[in-house]
């Protein structure tokens, strides 16, 4: 049976062009080969870590892209939501991960990153700053929420560690009366100090150190610098936000974990290492 080459190419047009766009990034894997072959030069041993690294990569953001494809063509706000949702539950178990020691922390770290990005994005829709469309909403919580990730985790993680170095004067102000408020708030304030610090160099640097993706993927997508420059500054503004409500939201709610409800600390919280 002779085989119809044009209804097969149709039927397969876009696996063609998807082959046809990885060419370049195919080539880009020389820079990766140069990394391997000095991880190997130089006896790191990471050159299986790289090559995973890299093909896991290839793999999820090819799965995602078409995720999207999909997504868009649907605009359905049902899409939206899941696939928000999604993104705050990864966020949640990574975050969790890095204060592994904070018990429910992985609880603990989505609920924080929910409530502050879902705030946030909350307000710029109702103030008309985006439109609730998958094309604007899913790529602009994708930022908001793994920027909040990296600060609730590194927040649960410095405030468990500086409660634990911290014991004995933590212990004498319980002692003395105060709340747990009261007598971790210098470790609180510290936590959130250092976690947010990173965000708002970003803040202070961006434009004149590096370019965002946000707005390097607008200008190489062949928009003004003005317009990108105007969409980065959104999402800075979002990124501040979100990361300073979840970061604060999830010092109250590790205090569950750190303290009984006669106001003691839960010593086997901070005996792990």
């Amino acid at each position: 049976m002779d085989l119809d080459w044009p209804a097969f190419l149709m039927d397969y047009e876009w696996l063609i062009e998807f082959l046809k766009g990885m060419v370049k990034p195919a080539a880009a894997l020389a820079v990766v080969l140069l990394a391997v072959a000095l991880s190997y030069s130089q006896n790191l041993s990471l050159e299986g870590e790289m090559i995973y690294s890299v093909f896991r990569s290839f793999l999820q953001l090819s799965i995602i892209g078409f995720v999207l494809q999909f997504i868009f063509n649907q605009e359905n706000a049902a899409w939206i939501i899941l696939a928000y949702l999604f993104m705050v539950s990864i966020a949640g178990y990574t975050a969790g991960q890095r204060a592994k020691n904070v018990p429910r922390g992985k609880y603990v770290a989505g609920a924080s990153i929910l409530t502050g990005t879902s705030i946030t994005m909350f307000l710029l829709v109702v103030l008309n700053v985006f439109p609730f469309t998958p094309r604007y909403m899913i790529p602009i919580a994708g930022m908001v929420v793994g920027n909040a990730m990296t600060v609730v985790g590194v927040t649960m993680k410095q405030l468990r560690d500086d409660i634990k170095m911290q014991l004995n004067l933590v212990e004498t102000a319980l002692a003395l009366g105060a709340t747990p408020r009261q007598a971790t708030l210098q470790q609180v304030k510290r936590a959130l100090v250092i976690s947010l610090s990173p965000v708002l160099d970003s803040c202070k640097t961006v434009g004149l150190i590096s370019l965002p993706g946000a707005m390097t993927g607008m200008i190489m997508g062949g928009a003004s610098p003005i317009e990108a420059i105007q969409l980065q500054i959104v999402v800075m503004n979002m990124m501040v936000g979100a990361a300073t409500v979840s970061s604060i939201l999830c010092t109250y709610l590790c205090w569950p974990s750190f303290f009984t409800k006669a106001y003691q600390l839960q010593t086997h919280v901070f005996s792990a290492n």
